[in-house]
């Protein structure tokens, strides 16, 4: 019996139901189909539509074999108890319907990798004999001996003998990559992640969607995004980064294609320059408008001796508008040219001083430096907690959730987002600009407090990319809205909506709250932990700087192990 797809809002599947993952496929699917069926041709569309013509115990291998990784499966094992017919009877439905081949032919990089050496042995024993080679041989010795004279491709029959149990191929695997793009706007989620993992484990925040709230728009969009994704897998995979230099899609009017191209070309660059294309790279890496692509640039021409030119690009780079990171990176890079150039060094503000103390502790039997330190500095009456990139990033998303789940076009392409797909793009504060102001302006009429409880009671548990639900207790809630001032509160976040990427790392290790302390602006202190031969890193270093420089209380602890015999 035929299930039509409903254009109704998706739920996730029980976790007891056996063929959950069969349900949440099939959600995938009625979303595409009914969401996303102009961005199909004829042909696609009827084949996904056909899957819910087969029947369930069908559905259910298929979606089994296409959560796995490659198209070439053997039948013997294709085990899953939950069907309720024999695999074979699934198999033999699904090759009936043109879903599978039920007999492809198979190179020996195929046989390779979809059989044991115990069984591949036999089937070259008297190759391996001719050639006057042992025949306990391992499996990729093996190969390599017998690859020369078994260059063909042949039936498993052929290759095995007809007492072996078939293969299969599974058809259409390209279409159903297709529509997991077109549902998750991006191919980093695979179909086991989602189906397994994310819909049956996580509650999503209902964000009302549009007909414009898609990943794409144009066919062509989703053909470019694909053909992007090639070129990223040819790089991982060691292609020469000037043959896949050819096949990069031209610039988009897509602001998100445009972002995802810029993030390729950076990859380009960087794998060219290992390749030894220095001019490839400097190609790749001028064309592209990611953020990293700047500095790379400079300091590849500064390798290439090209000091002219990397001279006036840090100059005229230094006018414009650079995160922390940009602007460290361009600062070292400046000094360096200027003593090449003969030039004046360019005037640097001097980083504040950082606090440091230093605590002797007796080595713990377990846990980290991190714990050891918070256990050693808490008292009753000042509580330390470890929260890292916890508390910051969480109050944010709590204060500003209703913007960060804002139903905007670009943001929202189906109903289990953690967060908006353009989360980390420099446009996004821009887009949500007045909404972001009103969030603020609670931090200056108090009114933030009960928007954050609110939402810390209403959302408990939802998915939300700046809220760790297990590390934000009721009690670190309470003492953190009670110690930290709002006007501290403020800047943080300021600081981290300029480069969200960059600024949700960083944070120090631990925070100690003081709620006793008369003045108000000294109720809390955050604490970087740094273990014997630990040292700081960049990031750290620019929050550190940030916060000494708006007099906000952070310092370094440093730890060292006390020996045997000496006294605490």
């Amino acid at each position: 019996m035929s299930t039509q797809p409903q254009d109704s809002r998706p739920q996730t599947a029980d976790l007891e139901n056996p063929l959950y993952y069969l349900e949440n496929m099939e959600t995938v699917l009625r979303w595409v189909t009914t969401h996303h069926r102009d961005l199909l041709l004829t042909t696609e569309y009827a084949r996904l539509i056909g899957f819910f013509d087969l029947s369930r115990s069908a559905r259910a291998l298929l979606t089994r074999m296409v959560m796995r990784a490659g198209e070439l499966f053997r039948a013997d094992k294709l085990r899953y108890p939950e069907l309720t017919v024999p695999e074979a009877e699934a198999l033999a439905e699904l090759a009936d319907r043109g879903w599978l081949e039920s007999e492809p032919r198979l190179g020996l990089d195929d046989l390779f990798r979809l059989y044991t050496l115990a069984e591949l042995r036999p089937v070259f024993a008297d190759e391996l004999a001719r050639l006057g080679l042992p025949k306990t041989l391992p499996k990729a010795r093996l190969r390599e001996a017998v690859q020369p004279d078994f260059a063909g491709v042949l039936p498993v029959a052929e290759w095995l003998g007809h007492d072996r149990a078939p293969v299969v191929r599974v058809r259409h695997m390209a279409l159903f990559d297709r529509t997991r793009l077109m549902f998750f706007g991006n191919l980093r989620q695979s179909w086991s992640d989602f189906v397994l993992v994310e819909l049956g484990h996580q509650r999503y925040e209902q964000v009302s969607l549009a007909p414009d709230s898609r990943a794409f728009h144009r066919r062509e969009d989703v053909d470019c995004y694909l053909a992007m994704h090639d070129c990223r897998q040819r790089l991982d995979e060691g292609v020469p980064a000037d043959a896949v230099w050819a096949d990069v899609p031209a610039a988009s009017d897509n602001p998100w294609l445009t972002s995802r191209r810029d993030r390729l070309l950076l990859e380009l660059g960087r794998q060219a320059e290992r390749q030894g294309d220095r001019d490839l790279a400097l190609e790749a890496l001028a064309s592209s408008g990611h953020r990293e692509a700047r500095l790379k640039r400079l300091r590849l021409l500064e390798r290439m001796k090209r000091f002219d030119e990397a001279w006036d690009l840090a100059r005229d780079w230094q006018t414009g508008e650079l995160s922390d990171a940009e602007a460290q990176g361009l600062g070292r890079i400046l000094k360096r040219l200027a003593s090449r150039m003969g030039a004046t060094i360019p005037r640097v503000t001097p980083a504040p001083p950082i606090q440091e103390f230093t605590r002797t502790l007796v080595p713990p039997s377990s846990g980290s430096v991190e714990m050891a330190a918070r256990d050693d500095l808490s008292r009753e009456d000042a509580p330390a907690f470890y929260v890292e990139n916890t508390l910051i990033n969480g109050l944010f998303g709590l204060l500003c959730w209703q913007t960060i789940f804002q139903a905007i076009p670009g943001a929202f392409f189906h109903p289990f987002h953690v967060g908006p797909a353009d989360l980390t793009r420099e446009d996004f504060v821009a887009r949500r600009q007045s909404s972001f102001d009103r969030c603020f302006a609670l931090l200056e009429d108090g009114g933030y407090r009960r928007v954050i409880r609110d939402n810390f009671a209403d959302k408990q548990g939802v998915a939300n990319p700046f809220v760790i639900w297990p590390v934000l207790t009721e009690e670190l809630l309470t003492l953190a809205l009670d110690c930290i001032p709002a006007r501290d509160l403020r800047v943080l976040f300021e600081r981290l909506l300029l480069n969200i990427r960059e600024h949700r790392s960083g944070f120090p290790d631990l925070i100690q709250f003081f709620p006793d302390a008369p003045d108000a602006g000294r109720r809390y202190r955050m604490i970087e932990v740094k273990g014997p031969g630990d040292r700081l890193q960049d990031h750290q270093l620019r929050w550190l700087a940030f916060f000494a420089s708006n007099d906000i209380a952070a310092s370094v602890c440093y730890v060292r192990w006390q020996s045997d015999g000496e006294c605490g």
